[in-house]
């Protein structure tokens, strides 16, 4: 596998993680929703909680994607680019 297919393929698995925590942070707020109107503070709070992990960890997992996106372009330019 050669080197830009190798940034692609990390890349893909970042989308992926990207796209779970996404999904999963709609769900916690779905949960959280229903918490709020049920007036669970405690378990509330909990789960307050964890969309602020989650939310934290999908602003690094986005910003490793922006970089893995830098590097794929890099990369495809330096294989396109004519040699001299």
């Amino acid at each position: 596998m050669n080197h830009f297919e190798e940034l692609v393929s990390e890349q893909l698995k970042t989308m992926d993680k990207l796209l779970f925590i996404q999904s999963e942070i709609e769900r916690c707020q779905e949960l959280e929703e229903e918490l709020q109107a049920l007036e669970r503070e405690t378990e509330l709070q909990s789960i307050q909680e964890e969309i602020m992990k989650m939310k934290i960890e999908l602003k690094v997992i986005h910003q490793m994607f922006e970089r893995q996106t830098e590097e794929v372009v890099k990369s495809y330019q330096s294989k396109v680019q004519p040699i001299a």
